[in-house]
C-alpha cells in the first residue's frame, strides 16, 4: 500500500518536472534537458498507473518494475542534468546505469503482466 503511494507521488513528481525542464529547455535550451524531460515525462503515466494498482495479490512483480522505473530514471536524468548544469556526474556510469535500470524495470513489468499469482484467468 505504502509502496504503491510512493510510486504514485514520484510520478506526479516526474511529470512534474519533466513539463519544468521543457520550459527550460525552450528558454536555455541543452540536449540534456530536453532528453531528461522527454524520460522523465515517458515514465511519469507508467509510474502513476502502478501506483494505482493497489495491492492487489500477484502485482509484487509489476510493484518491482515500478521501484526499477523510479530508480532508473532518477538517476538517468539526474545525471544528464548534472552533467549539463554543473559539469560534473553523480558517479561514474550512473546514466548508463540509468538506462539499464530503467529497460530492466519495463522487461518486469512485462514479466509481472504475465506471471501473476492468484488470478484464475
Amino acid at each position: 500500500m505504502i509502496l504503491g503511494r510512493i510510486l504514485l507521488f514520484v510520478g506526479g513528481l516526474f511529470g512534474a518536472a519533466g513539463v519544468a525542464l521543457l520550459a527550460v529547455n525552450a528558454h536555455i535550451g541543452g540536449t540534456n534537458v530536453g532528453t531528461s524531460a522527454s524520460f522523465l515525462l515517458a515514465h511519469a503515466p507508467a509510474l502513476v498507473a502502478i501506483g494505482l494498482l493497489g495491492g492487489r495479490r500477484g502485482d509484487g512483480v509489476v510493484r518491482l518494475g515500478g521501484v526499477l522505473l523510479f530508480v532508473g530514471p532518477l538517476l538517468f536524468s539526474g545525471d544528464l542534468l548534472m552533467r549539463e548544469f554543473t559539469g560534473e556526474r553523480i558517479f561514474p556510469m550512473a546514466a548508463p546505469g540509468g538506462g539499464t535500470l530503467t529497460i530492466l524495470g519495463w522487461i518486469v513489468v512485462a514479466i509481472g503482466a504475465i506471471w501473476r499469482r492468484g488470478d484464475a484467468d
